[in-house]
């Protein structure tokens, strides 16, 4: 019997890995295709011009096109800011960025279905718009400490002068930035994958649904408070949630975590208390942790309406 859990666990990892690793690489490239055509420069030109309202709009729908990590979207962020970009625009960008990102997306769709992703998507990005245009009501402007940051660690998109570049050369830098990206996360990737094939093949199902089910009035705010400290990246979180959920895990807690971890990770924390003051810092966590308790109970309540 060990032996049969050992099998089904091991095949387990091995097909959703190579799952994982070919739709990383996929989206990776095709979004460092996008930049290459729509580079940060263009957008900060965009959203420089536009104000409340339809700059909320832009400036959340481009956080969804833009990189995958804190330390490549925070400079782009001072980069709107210092540029003259509407306070309020950026905000909506820097809540929207690493949570709609095109992998977060990509891997909702495809281990967690169309609905779920659709619903996610509407949730998360009427948060970032809303979000954008109350910070600016409330005269949060005057929290940014006016600070310089220069490059990020992710690499990607396209240089200023890369215009005259031809196709391949676009195609080319594209493809490796994917594959850089990939290294960089490929660790996330195969715990998510190992840590997913364990409670595929060992976790019993009545646990799963005892500590975190949607029974479990208490299991959502927990989820959206425990993701922050734990900073798990979506690559791992996303693929274990799939597991979770077919063992009997509350998809209400599953979405709280994920909007927890990876819209107010410590790293990203960090970051944001460099150039924004604590009463900027303060309200970020808390609207961050406010999107995943509602966004989590919100899915419970349509999960359990279905």
């Amino acid at each position: 019997m060990e032996t049969a859990y050992l099998i089904d666990t091991l095949t387990f990892f091995l097909i959703i890995m190579a799952e994982l690793t070919v739709l990383f690489i996929g989206i990776s490239f095709l979004v460092g295709l996008l930049q290459e055509y729509v580079p940060p420069e263009r957008i900060r030109t965009i959203l420089e011009r536009q104000r409340r309202g339809v700059g909320n709009v832009l400036g959340a729908a481009f956080g969804m096109v833009t990189p995958f990590c804190s330390c490549s979207t925070i400079p782009i962020l001072v980069g709107l800011l210092n540029g003259g970009a509407p306070f309020g625009v950026t905000m909506s960008f820097l809540i929207a960025s690493p949570l709609l990102n095109p992998v977060i997306v990509a891997l909702l769709f495809v281990l967690l279905g169309i609905k779920t992703t659709v619903v996610y998507i509407a949730v998360v990005f009427t948060a970032a718009v809303l979000s954008g245009m109350i910070w600016e009501r409330l005269g949060f402007a005057c929290e940014y400490k006016g600070v310089e940051i220069q490059g990020g660690c992710c690499g990607g998109g396209a240089s200023s002068d890369s215009t005259k570049d031809t196709t391949r050369e676009r195609f080319r830098r594209a493809f490796g930035g994917a594959k850089a990206l990939f290294r960089q996360v490929f660790v996330y990737l195969l715990l998510g994958a190992a840590v997913g094939a364990l409670i595929y093949g060992f976790v019993p199902q009545d646990f799963v649904v005892r500590v975190a089910g949607a029974d479990n009035p208490l299991a959502i705010p927990l989820a959206a408070v425990i993701g922050i400290p734990m900073y798990i990246r979506a690559e791992t979180i996303i693929p274990v949630s799939s597991v979770l959920i077919s063992k009997g895990m509350g998809i209400g807690a599953v979405i709280a975590l994920i909007i927890g971890g990876a819209g107010a990770s410590i790293p990203e924390l960090l970051l944001l208390s460099a150039i924004f003051r604590r009463r900027l810092v303060a309200a970020f966590v808390i609207t961050v942790l406010t999107v995943a308790i509602g966004a989590g109970y919100l899915f419970q309540f349509v999960q359990a309406s279905l």
